[in-house]
């Protein structure tokens, strides 16, 4: 009888500790898609969402796109003044809330809980499967004022939360993008340090039917 607890709890905590690691994306796909001039017609902001999940090669795709490295020095999809990089992308999905390492195409876990809810204020947020939440760490962005320092950070993630949107339009997948964010809460959750400012949020998923 022992033996059979002591085996079922053991089984339990392989299952719990299984669920909280980091997931290995697929390699993005760096060449085809819609024509850029055909993706801009179509691009549009969503605000209803199919709650079926998207695939993990459509993930790996979209954060590559969105903030991705693209070329050997580590430089991005998407500009950063000097070339900071301040801005780092947080992606809410059911089973986490991990943050984007663009270097080994990973997320790296940050909670093991569903917060998808936290990533904007309305009804339909819930009914996305991916939340994308774009934060900048201005303690990366180099000397000068902290205004100066969060208007450059914005700037920088109006380029990424665009690729967002053109990725999307291409791949027929529904998104919009929103300020609106319980921004004490999200930094509690997430335990972000006082130079971490939550800037943009984009809800992605499939359009729903």
């Amino acid at each position: 009888m022992k033996r059979f607890a002591l085996t079922i709890l053991l089984s339990a905590f392989i299952i719990i500790l299984s669920a909280q690691t980091n997931i290995k994306l697929p390699e993005p796909q760096k060449t085809g898609g819609m024509p850029l001039m055909e993706a801009l017609s179509k691009r549009s902001t969503s605000r209803a969402f199919d709650t079926t999940a998207i695939s993990n090669l459509h993930l790996s795709n979209l954060l590559w796109a969105a903030f991705g490295i693209n070329r050997p020095d580590g430089k991005r999809t998407a500009p950063s003044a000097r070339n900071f990089q301040e801005n780092e992308i947080y992606v809410l999905l059911k089973s986490g809330a991990y943050i984007y390492d663009a270097k080994n195409n990973m997320l790296n876990l940050v909670l093991a809980e569903d917060i998808r809810n936290l990533g904007g204020t309305q009804d339909f947020v819930k009914d996305a499967p991916v939340q994308i939440i774009i934060i900048a760490d201005l303690a990366k962005a180099g000397d000068g004022k902290h205004e100066e320092k969060l208007n450059t950070a914005n700037i920088d993630a109006g380029y990424i939360s665009q690729n967002i949107y053109l990725y999307c339009a291409s791949e027929g997948l529904a998104t919009g993008a929103r300020g609106s964010v319980d921004r004490n809460a999200l930094t509690s959750k997430l335990m972000l340090r006082p130079e971490q400012n939550i800037i943009i949020a984009h809800s992605v998923g499939f359009p729903k039917k």
